[in-house]
C-alpha cells in the first residue's frame, strides 16, 4: 500500500478540506485525483500503488466526503463549488504543470476548470465521465444518492453493496466487495458502519441539472489540444458510447480505452485500466 500524507486547505467558505498527498519526484507533473459523487481519495489506492512513488500524487476528498468538513449550506454541493475550492487548492500549491485525473464528478470538475489552468494542464484524465450525462444514469443516482442506509458489520455492508451494485461490477467476489465497503464507508462513532459523504450532497443534485450545471461542451473544447484519456465502463450509463466517440472524434489527442464487462465506473484496479493509466503518463512530456 503506497503512503501518503495529509494535507488541508481552507475553502472560500472556512471549510477545512483534505487530500492524500503521495509524494513523488518534482520532475514530473503530479497527479491531481478528484472522485465521483458519493466517493473519496480512498477511490485512488490502486492508482497510488500503480505510481508507486514514482510520481506525485493528490488524491481529494471533496467537502462533505471522506476527511473534509461537510458544508454549512448544502446548496453549495454544486459542481461550480467544487470548482471553486479546487481552483482554491491548485493556487495554494503552484504547481508548474499537473495532470488532472478525475472519476464521474471529479471529471465535471475538470472540465470546469480548464479555461483558467489550461496553460498548466499536462494531461487530462476522464473516468466514465463526459460533457454529457446519460439520463438513465443521472436518473439511477438521484434515486439512491443520500439514502442514510448503515450496517452492522463490514460484512453485511460488503454483501448490500454487491447486491446494490453486482451489475456494476459482476466479476467481483467477497473480497473485492469488502474492498469496495472500506473505501465507501467508514465505521461511525455509534458503531455502525455508514456511507462516508454528507447526505444532504442530495439535495442540490436532486434538482434539474444539478449533476452539471452547465453546457459543459464547450469547456471540454478548451481541452481539444490537451493529451486525454478517457475510460469508459463498457456497460456505463453514464458515459455513453455515442457520447464517448463523440470526444474522441473531436479531440485529436485523446485516447478511449473501453473497460470491458463493467458498468459506472471503472474502480481503477482493472488491468485494463491500469495499463491505460501507466501508458498515458508515460507518454506525457
Amino acid at each position: 500500500m503506497a503512503e501518503f500524507e495529509d494535507g488541508y486547505w481552507a475553502s472560500a467558505d472556512e471549510l477545512r478540506l483534505h487530500y492524500r498527498n503521495y509524494t513523488g519526484p518534482a520532475s514530473r507533473a503530479p497527479l491531481v485525483c478528484m472522485p465521483g459523487l458519493t466517493r473519496n481519495a480512498r477511490d485512488f489506492e490502486p492508482v497510488a500503488n500503480l505510481l508507486n512513488g514514482k510520481r506525485r500524487m493528490l488524491a481529494i476528498d471533496f467537502r462533505g466526503r471522506g476527511e473534509s468538513a461537510h458544508a454549512k449550506d448544502p446548496m453549495t454541493y454544486m459542481p461550480i463549488t467544487y470548482a471553486q475550492d479546487m481552483d482554491l487548492l491548485l493556487r495554494e500549491l503552484n504547481l508548474k504543470k499537473f495532470v488532472l485525473f478525475g472519476t464521474s464528478l471529479g471529471g465535471i470538475v475538470s472540465m470546469l476548470l480548464a479555461p483558467q489552468w489550461k496553460d498548466r494542464l499536462a494531461g487530462v484524465i476522464l473516468n466514465d465521465v463526459g460533457p454529457e450525462i446519460g439520463k438513465a444514469g443521472a436518473e439511477r443516482i438521484r434515486a439512491y444518492v443520500g439514502q442514510g442506509r448503515s450496517f452492522e458489520t463490514w460484512m453485511h455492508a460488503a454483501r448490500a453493496m454487491a447486491e446494490a451494485q453486482g451489475d456494476v461490477y459482476p466479476g467481483y467476489g467477497l473480497e473485492e466487495w469488502l474492498r469496495f465497503a472500506k473505501r465507501t464507508c467508514k465505521l461511525a462513532s455509534s458503531g455502525r458502519i455508514v456511507f462516508d459523504y454528507d447526505m444532504k450532497i442530495s439535495e442540490p443534485f436532486k434538482l434539474p441539472g444539478g449533476e452539471a450545471g452547465v453546457d459543459l461542451w464547450p469547456l471540454y473544447d478548451l481541452l481539444l489540444d490537451v493529451p486525454m484519456l478517457i475510460l469508459r465502463g463498457e456497460k456505463s450509463d453514464i458515459l455513453e458510447k455515442a457520447t464517448a466517440a463523440k470526444m474522441v472524434k473531436k479531440a485529436k489527442q485523446a485516447q478511449l480505452v473501453t473497460i470491458k464487462g463493467i458498468g459506472h465506473a471503472p474502480s481503477l484496479d482493472e488491468p485494463d485500466a491500469q495499463l491505460a493509466i501507466a501508458g498515458f503518463l508515460k507518454s506525457l512530456k
